[in-house]
């Protein structure tokens, strides 16, 4: 998985928001907030390419929380990255 670019995350009032810039504020109308398991996620796909496993792993690192619950947890991360148009399409 790779976000496009285009995106950043702003803390604005305690809330992280992922904000549209460039040429990204005309193709995307919409508004993604993110919890802390959220911005975790986002930072390691804005650091580099990751897997799903990458991902979990990330969690499991961060949280007490067991696999199955951090490979459902990325899985709709995911999914709500990918109807938003945030992924890249890559090979993975």
């Amino acid at each position: 998985m790779k976000l496009k670019s285009g995106f950043v995350v702003r803390n604005i009032m305690d809330e992280y928001i992922v904000v549209p810039v460039g040429q990204r504020v005309t193709e995307f109308n919409g508004l993604i907030t993110l919890n802390e398991t959220g911005l975790l996620l986002w930072n390691k796909l804005a650091e580099k390419e990751c897997t799903s496993r990458e991902l979990v792993d990330a969690i499991l690192d961060e949280y007490d929380i067991d696999e199955q619950t951090a490979s459902v947890d990325v899985a709709h991360f995911a999914m709500i990255l990918a109807q938003q148009n945030l992924l890249e399409k890559t090979d993975n």
